[in-house]
């Protein structure tokens, strides 16, 4: 698998509605809150350094806690995925 190139659906043609692009934020920080359940459950910890051998992360925090940086990541990720979800023909509605 050395040689593995991404290959991403390009959503960039498309643009979300303002109710949607709204709803990254929560989407964002519940794919932090799953990611943080998900290592807890592995057995990890907060701690000041990532250690993949002790187990520590600093990233075991609210969401409201965590660095912009951070945030940005998950934030690209809900933003992504509602792109794709349009891209594909699919609506979403309230």
């Amino acid at each position: 698998m050395k040689n593995y190139q991404p290959n991403p659906i390009d959503t960039s043609d498309v643009t979300l509605p303002d109710d949607l692009i709204r709803l990254t934020e929560r989407i964002a920080e519940n794919v932090h809150e799953v990611w943080a359940a998900g290592r807890i459950k592995e057995g990890w910890r907060y701690g000041d350094k990532k250690d993949a051998e002790a187990k520590t992360t600093p990233l075991l925090v609210p969401y409201y806690a965590l660095a912009e940086s951070e945030k940005d990541y998950d934030r690209n990720t809900a933003m992504e995925t509602l792109k794709l979800i349009v891209k594909l023909g699919y609506k979403i509605t309230k």
